[in-house]
């Protein structure tokens, strides 16, 4: 590719060009005003030209009535007028250096630019078709908004922003008339500026599927057929507008029409060796981008090449991309020394698995909220798991248990913790607590030390036994099992069945998720495979036995510092179980993210 310079010369040049003409155009109009307030004394005229005199009585009802005129087509036009809006380059604050964790992405929206902003060499020297339209897909939080705006700003061009759902209207045809605006709006704002890029956000409000049943007057009811109309309109009618629109970025101006049906006239009375040449259109400069979590709904005749040449999915950020995203977004925020270590930056990166940008950025907006109650100005780590603890189980309420119950609670937990440092030395305990959240009257969060994408069976194998955990030190220190165990038992009954009907860890090699039916329902319904599911859960339980008889010093030096703190976080659970112990922990970077509730 060439360099920067060169790459933006076309949209540069076009839009200097521009910028000249309008210039010229508005001294020729100054210079003949001047020129009139300079001539016209000297001719003997006034400058300022004389208004009759009219009648009030005959003025009035004529005031009136003009009124009432434009009342009516105001409100004809308005309900047809462009719901856009309408952002300069200087207004939009955000860069391509501002998208942070989606570089594969990313990558493909700089080549879109590139392209975008040398479409006439494109075009004319090498040959090709400049990209008309980009299709951004994927969870919402992703990016995919700031994305649109940063492109805009890169390439220098104003960015005109709306929603698909604004384009709706109870009238008929006046959706239809708001999608043609704005493509003219598209067209002018090109024109006038040297290009212009488009974002039109949750395409899918106006672009599902033909031929479904809204679609189809014949899938419907007597009744329904009678507002078919409008239906029609809000499925074919609109997407055939939509589908025409993108195809008119080459569509001539009203002055080339006009000048072109005078020509045409004229050309009927000459020979045909002196016809004239009409105006011939130049495509605009134009970039359409749209953006949806719903691709697969859309209509397949807009996602083929011409229309939307490019798709794109915004996947949620690996760990990489996250870690980044916790530098960009702390950076802005005020926080204590111990969050500006690479270490805690990287448990907030790996406690943070697929979640989205924006979901990161809330998580430090509340940690921060956090430290405002709590009268500090900076947040720390520990307002940062709280704030995470918020986000994925709800907010914590006071400890209120009986003491029985407290101590049962506070048991089940330590259980679950002592579990994983025993069976999974590769994983961070991150929060033990048991303070009650939603549903949830305790919980246990840990998660990887590294980002991993697959899970061998001894992985598995250790999931289960850590669900069993809780249920195990019940009937360890109270000799019976209470109804808190179920939201442990269901999860470990989960990991067996994807084990023994889906990943052939078990001696049979056949798949139940080749049914299509739900997992867990077609392995339990399946005698051979609920046999093999029971007997991996009893091996857990047997060695979580084992393993708690074992180590009870480690569960009730656990289970008393919750009763005193209610809550530990991070290190104060290592630190709980090194000094009862007496013993590093090892550590093996192969593990699995998850969070055992109670």
């Amino acid at each position: 590719m060439p360099d920067a310079r060169v790459q933006q010369h076309d949209i540069a040049a076009d839009r200097d060009r521009l910028r000249r003409r309008r210039v010229y155009r508005w001294a020729t109009v100054a210079l003949t005003v001047e020129a009139w307030f300079i001539v016209a004394p000297l001719l003997g005229l006034s400058p300022w030209p004389s208004l009759p005199a009219i009648d009030p009585l005959i003025l009035v009802p004529v005031l009136f009535f003009a009124a009432l005129l434009v009342l009516l087509l105001g409100t004809q036009l308005m309900s047809g007028r462009s719901p856009h809006l309408t952002y300069r380059p200087e207004q939009v604050d955000v860069t391509l250096d501002d998208v942070i964790g989606i570089d594969p992405v990313l990558e493909d929206v700089r080549r879109s630019i590139d392209l975008f902003q040398t479409h006439r060499r494109f075009a004319e020297q090498m040959g090709g078709t400049p990209r008309r339209g980009l299709l951004f897909e994927g969870a919402p939080g992703t990016g995919k908004t700031m994305t649109a705006k940063a492109m805009a700003a890169e390439a220098g061009v104003p960015f005109l922003f709306v929603s698909a759902t604004s384009f709706q209207s109870m009238y008929y045809g006046a959706t239809a008339r708001k999608i043609r605006a704005y493509f003219a709006a598209l067209r002018d704002a090109a024109r006038r500026e040297g290009g212009a890029i488009g974002f039109i956000e949750e395409i899918d409000a106006i672009a599902m599927r033909r031929g479904g049943l809204l679609g189809s007057p014949s899938a419907t009811s007597d009744r329904a057929t009678v507002v078919s109309p409008v239906i029609s309109e809000g499925t074919g009618g609109v997407v055939n507008e939509l589908l025409v629109q993108m195809q008119s970025f080459d569509q001539p101006t009203r002055g080339q029409r006009l000048v072109n049906r005078i020509v045409a006239a004229v050309n009927l009375l000459l020979p045909a060796d002196r016809q004239i040449k009409q105006i011939r259109p130049v495509r605009a400069p134009i970039l359409l981008i749209a953006a949806t979590n719903r691709a697969d709904s859309l209509d397949p005749a807009l996602l083929r090449p011409g229309r939307f040449d490019r798709r794109m999915t915004f996947p949620t950020p690996d760990v990489h991309g996250r870690r980044a995203l916790v530098e960009h977004f702390l950076a802005r925020r005020a926080h204590h020394p111990e969050l500006s270590t690479p270490a805690i930056r990287d448990r907030i990166a790996a406690a943070t698995n697929e979640w989205t940008p924006v979901m990161i950025e809330h998580l430090l907006d509340e940690a921060l909220v956090n430290a405002l109650r709590r009268g500090d100005t900076r947040m720390s780590y520990e307002d940062v798991e709280k704030a995470r603890l918020t986000e994925m189980i709800g907010i914590g309420h006071p400890v209120t248990y009986t003491e029985h119950e407290q101590r049962l609670i506070a048991t089940h937990e330590a259980g679950h913790a002592v579990t994983a440092w025993l069976v999974a030395p590769g994983r961070t305990l991150e929060v033990l607590t048991i303070v009650k959240r939603g549903s949830a009257l305790g919980l246990l969060a840990h998660s990887d030390t590294e980002e991993v994408y697959t899970h061998t069976s001894g992985e598995l194998r250790s999931l289960v036994q850590i669900a069993m955990g809780g249920l195990v030190a019940e009937e360890l220190f109270f000799g019976e099992t209470t109804t808190g165990p179920a939201s442990d038992l269901a999860a470990a009954t989960r990991t067996a069945a994807q084990m023994v009907g889906a990943a052939g860890m078990t001696g049979s090699l056949v798949s139940f998720a080749a049914t299509g039916k739900d997992l867990v329902s077609a392995v339990l319904a399946d005698g051979k495979a609920r046999a093999e599911v029971e007997e991996v859960l009893d091996e857990a339980r047997k060695r979580v036995v084992w393993l708690l008889s074992r180590n009870r010093h480690l569960v009730e030096a656990l289970r008393d510092a919750l009763l005193e703190r209610y809550e530990l976080v991070g290190p104060e659970i290592t630190d709980v179980l090194v000094e009862a112990s007496g013993t590093e922990r090892k550590v093996d970077p192969r593990a699995t993210d998850a969070t055992h509730v109670a």
